[in-house]
């Protein structure tokens, strides 16, 4: 016979509680932010922690049409949404490579993408601002894009080559036999297979870029080209910061975010099942 209903929901209640505190821990500043966002300054200025005694919900027509939001939001999500796009399939392609064909020089080149994992990216902001402005790629989109891409990729190549050696060969073995070439293998086997390593690296690499800061900074310094975190920015002066228009922008940028991972992490339980069954 199984336990009685209230032995079994005492055995369960420390893990309850643990999931209640993280949880709490996890999503009160969000809420906290999401208030702030629909309050004044001098109101926030006030009572940091008060309820919202009015929705001050034209912040967010003001921040998106008279801040420009509109064209920082479009300009991160053209940057960012088409780099990860190519570190993924770029990525992916690296890393089916290295973990399925050994040729010489194949440690070599995985050697080479962890140790640029290793150094903090920062020791080539002098010399990859040379770079850009010596190829006229400075204060572009293409420019900054080009630079998200070489920041993901080896961490992205490294995550996904982990996962891809682990992939049976019987299942390669199989798709020769079947006449499938070497593209169609990387399309049809290894691209659906590995779904869950690649929506982990789509979250890591899309959170990541979206909140960069110090290479849009330097490398864009046109208000037309800024991205969303270089917008938030503009809020904050020398002498006075408008907390309020600052949380409204967070809102902003945070939402994009939240609806990727929702939607990435929901493909990624669908992939770790289906892996599961096959």
């Amino acid at each position: 016979m199984g336990e009685p209903g209230p032995l079994r929901l005492l055995r369960s209640a420390p893990l309850a509680a643990v999931l209640v505190l993280y949880t709490l821990y996890s999503a009160l500043p969000f809420v906290w932010i999401g208030t702030m966002s629909v309050r004044t300054t001098s109101e926030i200025s006030a009572d940091h922690y008060a309820w919202p005694a009015t929705w001050h919900w034209s912040k967010f027509h003001a921040a998106w049409v008279d801040s420009n939001f509109g064209t920082y939001f479009w300009n991160s999500t053209v940057v960012v949404v088409t780099a990860v796009a190519v570190v993924t399939l770029l990525g992916a392609a690296a890393a089916h490579g290295l973990a399925r064909y050994r040729f010489r020089g194949n440690r070599l080149i995985y050697f080479v993408l962890f140790s640029s994992i290793i150094f903090p990216p920062q020791i080539i902001l002098i010399s990859l601002f040379q770079v850009m402005a010596g190829y006229g790629l400075y204060n572009t989109r293409l420019g900054l894009t080009l630079v998200y891409i070489g920041l993901q990729l080896p961490l992205t190549v490294y995550l996904l080559e982990g996962f891809f050696s682990r992939i049976p060969q019987d299942l390669f073995d199989a798709a020769k036999i079947d006449g499938y070439s070497d593209f169609e293998i990387f399309w049809r086997i290894v691209l659906p297979v590995g779904m869950p390593a690649i929506a982990t690296t789509v979250i890591l690499n899309f959170i990541q870029l979206w909140n960069e800061f110090l290479f849009a900074v330097v490398l864009v310094n046109d208000p037309a080209l800024s991205t969303l975190p270089i917008g938030i920015r503009r809020f904050m002066g020398d002498y006075f910061q408008d907390t309020g228009m600052i949380a409204t922008g967070m809102m902003i940028a945070v939402l994009p975010v939240i609806v990727v991972y929702a939607f990435f992490s929901e493909k990624l339980i669908q992939g770790m099942t289906a892996g599961a069954i096959k």
